[in-house]
């Protein structure tokens, strides 16, 4: 009989925050989007305080001074870096894992039946506070989707104390449960979906569970069935223990002010051509086309509006940084125009294929590839994004991203590591 279990990592970027400082606790915290747009997370007692997510900054800043919220932009260094060492610790309970998103993972737990799996869970929740400092809940059900609500559970409701078992309860609690969950927290179906389903009468889990899976399907596709079938204990979504490689790749940013010369443009476009080709390595594909896009504001009725994009094709697949910010800057000429203040810019690599696959111009003369992009992924793996770097994007106008409340990167940078002294 398959079993699944679900751990996330509560309020993972706020709890990311309180590690490493300890005066956090209890305090309500959120943590900001790209140039402290929006509250992308916040701890229970930011949520107590009124915060929505989603809220602008400058909308709540009253509320942050009058209940003394702490603010912090988003730290992608240290975000990064925690989740990969709590997915580290998790993975050690399970042979077969699935790293769903940077603050979730599952785990396989077929054959884990004749365990007390609830004290498994205090077990997976314990050693994960005690090396990493984040709290994380765990669900545990016959299905990834209901183990997803059982999560949700076990964070809700204080009577599971972080750990939801969903088998271990009767049919009747269960059912009770999936009848106090309203449908759009089911995994799978969002807000989107929410008023079609409840046109049909269908507003629980409870309701979506009880439902027709052809009916479903007719209204609404395959991948809702699925959910459907899920929810009745039939297995449709398996583990994904090796992500399925990316169909196209997309780096853009906002920037933190608006940029006029071609020069700051070029660089924030250098910027993300080469981070993209170091995902693209990183799934050990090439592409044959890149994108290049950028935009004025469009809220801005003050200002003239100006988006523009082009695809540059590439004589032979490559993912080679100096290949694609070659091309990115060469579309940028053709579609950067004088007089306008751009608000983003952005790259998005096409037609992307493995690399040992690959078919490329009949009549390419380009040498082999180089061991170059190895060495360069190996020392900024090592040493920090950008520790070697093109000297075009090392500019530091005003398009890189607004971070006025950056906490220190504890985790990979020397300097900010924390220091102990007795």
């Amino acid at each position: 009989m398959s079993l699944f279990a679900l751990v996330d990592v509560n309020s993972f970027y706020c709890s990311c925050e309180r590690v490493f400082n300890p005066r956090l606790q209890q305090v309500p915290v959120v943590v900001l989007s790209n140039n402290d747009g929006c509250v992308i997370a916040r701890t229970a007692e930011a949520k107590a305080a009124g915060i929505a997510m989603g809220a602008p900054l400058f909308q709540i800043r009253e509320v942050v001074r009058r209940y003394g919220v702490k603010v912090y932009s988003s730290n992608y260094a240290l975000y990064g870096d925690m989740s990969r060492r709590a997915m580290s610790v998790i993975g050690q309970f399970s042979p077969r894992a699935e790293i769903y998103s940077i603050d979730e993972c599952f785990l396989d737990l077929e054959g884990f039946h004749s365990m007390d799996l609830t004290d498994y869970g205090q077990r997976i929740r314990s050693q994960v506070l005690q090396w990493t400092g984040l709290p994380v809940c765990v669900g545990i059900g016959p299905t990834k989707t209901l183990a997803k609500l059982a999560n949700h559970f076990a964070k809700k409701r204080s009577q599971f104390a972080g750990v939801c078992h969903l088998p271990a309860l009767t049919d009747a609690e269960q059912a009770l449960l999936l009848e106090d969950t309203p449908v759009a927290d089911v995994w799978g179906v969002g807000r989107k979906l929410t008023p079609k389903l409840q046109a049909m009468g269908i507003h629980t889990a409870r309701d979506l569970q009880g439902a027709s899976a052809a009916r479903i399907r007719q209204h609404f596709g395959v991948v809702l069935e699925r959910t459907v079938r899920e929810l009745t204990g039939q297995v449709c979504f398996d583990l994904e223990e090796q992500p399925p490689p990316r169909q196209q790749i997309v780096v853009s940013r906002s920037f933190g002010e608006r940029v006029t010369s071609l020069e700051e443009l070029r660089s924030a476009v250098m910027n993300h051509a080469e981070r993209a080709a170091e995902k693209l390595r990183r799934q050990d594909g090439v592409t044959q086309r890149i994108m290049v896009f950028i935009h004025t504001s469009p809220f801005n009725q003050n200002e003239p509006y100006y988006a523009n994009s082009v695809t540059v094709p590439l004589r032979t697949p490559s993912n080679d940084s100096r290949v694609l910010v070659q091309a990115a800057c060469n579309g940028l000429k053709q579609i950067y125009r004088t007089g306008y203040r751009y608000m983003k810019a952005g790259v998005m690599l096409l037609d992307l294929s493995p690399k040992a696959v690959a078919q490329g111009d009949l009549w390419a003369t380009e040498d082999a590839p180089s061991p170059l992009m190895a060495t360069l992924d190996k020392i900024n793996g090592r040493m920090g994004r950008q520790s070697v770097t093109f000297a075009g994007a090392l500019s530091k106008a005003g398009w890189k991203m607004k971070q006025d409340n950056l906490s220190p990167r504890y985790t990979t940078n020397w300097a900010d590591i924390p220091t102990v002294r007795a």
